[in-house]
């Protein structure tokens, strides 16, 4: 059931799901709204994302271990997807320093080590998100990110959060490519 506000009524499409799922690539218009997909339904028994073995208990050893219960990253098909990463000193764990510039380096460098680790480098970064404890630092923080990604660098979103992990003052997270 689908809302066309257009029309302000709603539509009831009467689709056969099992046809849906056999087909791929598949593109249908369904009143107003559209469905895009490939392949429902995966075949197998593997799973849809694969980990890359980086871990808190297998991390690179010149990044620091990721903070909880989860990857630092995660390569799906082509794609490798980094957790957001901080500017912690990988042999102490604590942040080099309270300045944004120092995290702002050890973030990239930490990030280094990550795609590294997992085949990727910064020239395969398509997207970067960062997250900032106070955009006031968005000045000083494209300083150093431009020496990490020069020109063509990779899309971006920068945000101001209410708070980072430990106090942090920056924290970057990205998506890159595989071959």
């Amino acid at each position: 059931m689908a809302w066309c506000a257009a029309a302000r009524t709603f539509h009831m499409p009467a689709i056969d799901v099992s046809s849906l799922r056999s087909r791929a690539p598949l593109a249908a218009g369904i009143g107003c709204v559209s469905l895009a997909a490939a392949n429902f339904r995966r075949s197998g028994p593997s799973p849809p994302f694969a980990s890359l073995g980086i871990s808190t208990d297998a991390n690179p050893e010149n990044a620091p271990a990721a903070l909880g219960p989860y990857s630092q990253a995660i390569k799906a098909n082509n794609m490798l997807f980094m957790s957001g990463v901080l500017g912690l000193d990988p042999q102490t764990g604590k942040f080099v320093s309270d300045s944004v510039e120092d995290q702002t380096e050890q973030v990239l460098k930490n990030m280094g080590e990550i795609l590294k680790a997992s085949g990727a480098s910064y020239a395969s970064v398509v997207k970067t998100t960062i997250m900032l404890a106070d955009l006031k630092d968005f000045k000083k923080v494209n300083e150093i990110y431009a020496k990490y990604f020069p020109a063509p660098a990779p899309a971006r979103s920068t945000y101001q959060v209410a708070a980072l992990p430990l106090d942090a003052k920056i924290e970057i997270e990205c998506i890159a490519t595989l071959q």
